[in-house]
């Protein structure tokens, strides 16, 4: 790894994000309003009610709710009390992530709505709110180029005043998005996806990551300005997982060298398995080896100066390192280690 900072893009401000209808965090206000319950930036309890409206929806009847979708509504709606209600969420956030060392902070909306006008707007006023109040700049996220052209736009408008916004993201099978990158003086987060599917092996990662970092190169991007998602995938799903991401890594860093970032959604890894966030913190620091730079991860959840100190020698790291390196066939031993209590931390 060089030696600057790991470059963090908080994935948190994003219409997808769900809770668990029984967990912790949903509960009654004082009026006895069923409300996701929080802290707001000056650390009170605070509430954001749960509308009627969104438990008719199947997300709620299956037992999720979906915090962010339901600030961002109230942030563009019509009453004023809701304005703020929606507001003072997204800001408690903002201020978590700050907090613990994002560098950008994903905004995406695509969940808001399937209308593309609505979701139009949803970004217009979420970049606009965001610019009053963020210090660090926003990657702007979305599936849509139209939207992705909204919220750039709109970030202009405001006159930039995080700095260079990202792009999150561009692929061979978008690479128009290079020309918003180009338009707007932006980071990218480039994939390394292929024209017409995901990649099967290390070997297909590093050819579609080429290729789109030759794209940038001929647009005049930077490699410093470049953040190569090498696109890993849940080791619950294919044992050979992590290594087809980890041996990407390594073949691109040597490729271009120190000045181009390379990140990925590093909690996937963990996904449909118990005890995540000790896999997602051994393989991190496995990547953080190999050679990545940046990552698009919860930071309050993987502070990297935690997974720096991580004890790699003791038996429920190397127990998830076998795993996510290969050597645990259907992630057997670990299931029965978690079921053992050998997971658990000492």
């Amino acid at each position: 790894m060089n030696n600057r900072a790991f470059a963090i893009i908080g994935e948190n401000i994003h219409t997808t994000r769900v809770l668990l209808q029984k967990g912790k965090r949903i509960g009654p206000n004082h009026r006895g309003e069923e409300s996701v319950l929080y802290k707001n930036a000056l650390g009170e309890d605070s509430f954001l009610v749960i509308p009627q409206k969104f438990k008719e929806t199947q997300v709620y009847k299956e037992g999720r709710v979906k915090h962010f979708m339901i600030a961002v509504q109230k942030g563009i709606s019509d009453n004023p009390d809701e304005q703020k209600e929606g507001e003072a969420y997204i800001l408690s956030e903002i201020r978590r992530q700050e907090r613990y060392g994002s560098t950008f902070l994903d905004l995406n909306v695509d969940e808001i709505s399937h209308r593309i006008e609505i979701q139009k707007e949803a970004m217009s006023w979420l970049v606009n709110y965001y610019c009053e109040v963020a210090t660090l700049p926003p990657s702007i996220d979305s599936s849509s180029l139209e939207i992705l052209q909204v919220g750039l736009e709109e970030y202009d408008k405001c006159g930039k005043p995080q700095g260079s916004a990202m792009v999150n993201s561009a692929s061979l099978e978008r690479i128009d998005a290079l020309d918003f990158v180009e338009q707007h003086e932006c980071h990218v987060i480039v994939t390394a996806a292929a024209v017409d599917g995901m990649p099967s092996n290390s070997e297909e990662r590093i050819e579609n990551a080429s290729e789109m970092v030759e794209n940038c190169l001929s647009k005049d991007i930077p490699l410093d300005k470049i953040h190569v998602d090498l696109l890993l995938f849940p080791i619950s799903v294919d044992q050979t997982f992590g290594n087809h991401y980890l041996d990407a890594v390594r073949d691109i860093r040597e490729k271009y060298g120190d000045d181009i970032y390379i990140t990925g959604g590093l909690s996937n890894v963990s996904f449909g398995l118990p005890m995540r966030r000790l896999i997602n913190e051994t393989f991190i620091r496995l990547a953080i080896d190999a050679g990545i730079d940046s990552g698009i991860i919860n930071p309050v959840e993987n502070r990297i100066e935690r997974i720096m100190a991580l004890d790699i020698d003791s038996e429920r790291v190397q127990i998830a390192r076998d795993m996510l390196l290969g050597h645990d066939e259907f992630c057997m031993n670990y299931i029965s280690s978690y079921r053992d209590g050998k997971l658990a931390s000492k």
